[in-house]
């Protein structure tokens, strides 16, 4: 291989005086390298006709003329690097220049045959270059003395090539090539780049004139030896397609880009088999349609392949992330990244209490003391039954606010180590199902969590739906997804229970079902609290909860006590256990002793943790010190013993004010309270209508002020209640206005106040005239209109009975009944219209 010196060419290199063009990916660009002044013969430049001679597209060869192709003058993977769009096409890189020109990669053609005429003594000369980058070759036109044939002259420089071996260094393997250029090139600068296939169409060389197609022995003669053919593919006979044309599919690309350059415009005489005026062949790259066999059958069978895919995620999902999450949910489980119950964050905070005598803090609130003294039956019965080999299904009932989660989460299971509490309120109260999801797998620890997947999975499930017809599986529903969630817990609570298990025990040749029934102490604890709380929205998640509570009591794997305020528990429960018996346990208010204890113990707490005072006397004790504390006696009558409303008294009394005023203000919020969540706004013509009407809620206010208890049936049979009645009721007790206490059997036998202090907020609210006036004439006004529809269906039905021909006697006694029932209901209307007139008075002068 014959190269220039570097002292000669690299110099020139760097001067930038003169720069070729050439086409990159169809647009005009320059090639950064010029030719040394040692072979300026070839016009002393390379030809800049990417478009051809005045852009004709094609280039013409005189008399002693020919044009050779070479190939293998630049890599043609350089189109795929000058392809990005921030790229100028009319100024490539310049940093190709010191890589890729063919003065350095050795395959200047026009040395070359400059080379080749000396060696081979060949009278031939370079006059012109014009470089092909995206095709990966040139153009060299030159010139012979016409003594020597074309033929002969590629013949020997063919012979040239392969005795010295030009390689570039870019591809050590494949050197270069040369052909003499037969038809008419055609050197376009458009987006089309070099495939393996061409496209051969057959042309008239002039108007009027018929072309010939070529058969494929003929195309093989003229095209095999530009290198492997892989198919030839002839157009149909029947096809309309004009101009008639086939396929050549070559081995390589490069044998391609050879043919086309040497092989486009060439015309095919008469006695080469071209017709009496010969064809011109017309070449271009076509681009091969590969067969994906494999990829068409997916796409053709998508109720097969979908459902597949649908099963390969689900398959790939628990296998991967399944594990995962157990790992997570044991993690909040067993708390072993919880830095608070590391022994040495213990030892370090005890060790700087003791020093810096820090303000001691109490574990529960204060005067809890007394509370728990009062419910230590409770308690202790709570941790015996977890100590019991059978289904342990725990329910703890009582009003909101009776401390039920204090009860077991910080007495029951204080020393606990391994315990969930499952919060059901941020998980109904979520809206949406991704909300919903989220809120379920916080409770438990459960991640990671896809919840927005569910969505967008829904929307392609019904995009597949509507192509194929059939569902794919991809999405999922909210109740699978609670499974999913409620499956994976009980998973991590089998393995932390099993954790506890060891070779070396007396009883490890139990298997793992028998050794967890054996060892209840060893099981975990799941407390399922707020259950059913706003059931009547959605059923839902407390139906999956309670099965899988279920599974987890019968399967041995863990413990489960609920908390909740519904007293109708058992109905949802019973149908996820429905032969088992309940264990439960029922909070009620305190009593006023032990009411009054924790309010004292309250005031007390805080007085105790606060430093001494700096004279040297002793602390003062507010339960010691305060004289207005004899009140609390009549003060918790009034207030009842909810722990809630005792706790607010103890701060308001901190505050400064006397027993007896904090319990009024307590009462008169109360009141206010009824009267918005219960009384206004509950005739159904805002958004969030009730179930009740407010003259039902005020039937029942100024009853429960008179009685602190009322018959269940009494209620029931008054007029204001004669239509829907017993939902109305459940209605009430569900927002908490009203308790309902169950009698003999579990039916339903008395009504009380849904809070201890509703009842003295019921006796305020009757104290006021105006208020009770308005709604005691809206219940008036509600039962005239009831008795007056009575009145008109009678006469409607007296008036039908006189209409008719012959007046039976056994009709008497129907028409008696119907006028006496119309005296009643009329007697009634003038009772309730002279109630109403002094009610309206009431309303007219009070203000």
């Amino acid at each position: 291989m014959i190269r220039m010196p570097k002292s000669e060419w690299l110099p020139l290199v760097q001067r930038r005086s003169t720069l070729t063009q050439t086409v990159v990916q169809g647009t005009l660009t320059r090639l950064p390298f010029v030719l040394s002044q040692k072979y300026a013969g070839v016009r002393g430049r390379y030809a800049s006709m990417q478009a051809g001679e005045n852009k004709s597209g094609h280039i013409s060869a005189g008399p002693n003329e020919g044009i050779l192709f070479f190939d293998n003058v630049f890599p043609l993977k350089i189109m795929k690097l000058l392809s990005v769009p921030f790229t100028s096409h009319d100024k490539p890189p310049a940093f190709l220049k010191y890589f890729t020109s063919p003065g350095v990669a050795g395959t200047d053609p026009a040395e070359i045959l400059k080379n080749a005429a000396s060696k081979e003594t060949l009278p031939i000369k370079a006059i012109e270059v014009l470089l092909r980058l995206k095709e990966g070759g040139a153009f060299v036109k030159f010139t012979h003395d016409g003594t020597t044939k074309p033929s002969e002259i590629e013949k020997a420089l063919k012979n040239y090539l392969k005795q010295e071996k030009i390689k570039p260094w870019w591809n050590p393997v494949r050197r270069m090539h040369v052909n003499l250029v037969k038809g008419r090139p055609w050197v376009e600068d458009l987006f089309r780049f070099p495939t393996p296939r061409l496209k051969v169409e057959f042309i008239a060389p002039e108007p009027g004139s018929e072309p010939v197609e070529l058969s494929q022995e003929q195309l093989y003669a003229f095209f095999r030896l530009y290198g492997k053919l892989g198919d030839i593919i002839t157009q149909p006979h029947d096809s309309k397609v004009l101009p008639r044309f086939a396929y050549l599919d070559f081995a390589t690309k490069p044998k391609a880009i050879m043919a086309k350059n040497c092989m486009h415009g060439y015309l095919v005489t008469e006695a080469e088999g071209g017709g009496k005026k010969g064809t011109v062949l017309r070449l271009t790259y076509e681009q091969k349609i590969k067969p994906h066999w494999i990829r068409d059958w997916l796409v053709n069978h998508p109720r097969i392949v979908i459902p597949a895919i649908a099963a390969i995620v689900a398959g790939i999902t628990v296998a991967v992330f399944d594990p995962i999450r157990t790992f997570f949910i044991k993690a909040h489980i067993t708390r072993s990244w919880h830095i608070q119950d590391n022994k040495i964050y213990k030892w370090i905070k005890g060790y700087a209490t003791d020093i810096f005598r820090l303000r001691r803090h109490h574990d529960d609130d204060p005067g809890m003391e007394a509370v728990w003294d009062d419910r230590k039956g409770n308690i202790e019965q709570i941790q015996t039954w977890l100590m019991e080999t059978a289904d342990t299904f725990i329910i703890v009932q009582g009003p909101r606010g009776s401390g039920k989660r204090e009860l077991v989460a910080d007495q029951a299971l204080k020393h606990t180590k391994h315990k969930v509490i499952i919060d059901c309120k941020p998980i109904q109260e979520a809206r949406g199902d991704s909300a919903t999801i989220n809120a379920a797998a916080a409770e438990v620890g459960y991640r990671p969590v896809f919840s927005w997947m569910n969505s967008i999975s829904g929307m392609i499930d019904m995009a597949a739906q509507g192509a194929t017809g059939v569902k794919t599986g991809f999405s999922e529903t909210l109740d699978s997804q609670l499974a999913k969630i409620w499956n994976n817990t009980a998973t991590a609570l089998r393995q932390i229970a099993l954790d506890s298990r060891h070779k070396d025990d007396r009883d490890a040749h139990l298997g793992e079902d028998e050794w967890l029934e054996a060892h209840p102490e060893c099981r975990p604890i799941v407390v399922i609290d707020n259950f059913l709380h706003e059931s009547q929205e959605s059923s839902i998640v407390y139906n999956k909860i309670a099965e899988w509570a279920a599974r987890l009591t019968t399967a041995n794997i863990a413990h489960v006590i609920f908390l909740t305020n519904d007293v109708s528990f058992s109905k949802s429960l019973s149908k996820a256990l429905p032969d088992r018996v309940f264990r439960q346990i029922s909070l009620s208010d305190c009593s006023p002793e032990v009411a009054k204890r924790f309010v004292i113990n309250h005031l007390d707490a805080d007085v105790e943790d606060d430093p001494p005072p700096t004279d040297g006397s002793p602390k003062t004790i507010p339960s010691q010190s305060r004289t207005d504390l004899a009140e609390l006696d009549t003060c918790i009558d009034l207030l009842g013993g909810r722990l809630t409303d005792l706790e607010f008294l103890a701060r308001r009394i901190k505050t400064g004010e006397t027993p007896t005023k904090a319990v009024h203000e307590i009462i008169d919020q109360s009141a206010s309270e009824i009267l918005k969540m219960y009384v206004f706004g509950s005739d159904g013509s805002d958004d969030s209508a009730k179930h009740w009407t407010s003259e039902q809620a005020w039937l029942l206010i100024k009853q429960l002020a008179e009685k602190e208890t009322l018959r269940y049936n009494e209620i029931l049979l008054s007029d204001t209640y004669k239509s829907g009645g017993e939902n109305v009721l459940r209605a009430l007790e569900q927002a908490e206005m009203i308790s309902i206490v169950s009698g003999p059997n579990g039916r339903p036998a008395m009504i009380r106040p849904g809070k201890p202090v509703y009842q003295s907020a019921f006796k305020r609210l009757t104290e006021d005239k105006v208020l009770r006036s308005r709604f005691d004439l809206a219940i008036l006004t509600d039962l005239t209109k009831l008795e007056n529809a009575s009145i008109e269906k009678v006469e409607n039905e007296l008036l039908l009975l006189s209409q008719l021909k012959s007046q039976l006697a056994q009709m008497a006694p129907r028409i008696q009944y119907l006028l006496a029932k119309m005296a009643s209901s009329q007697e009634k209307v003038e009772g309730y219209e002279k109630e109403s007139k002094a009610l309206k008075k009431v309303l007219g002068e009070e203000s």
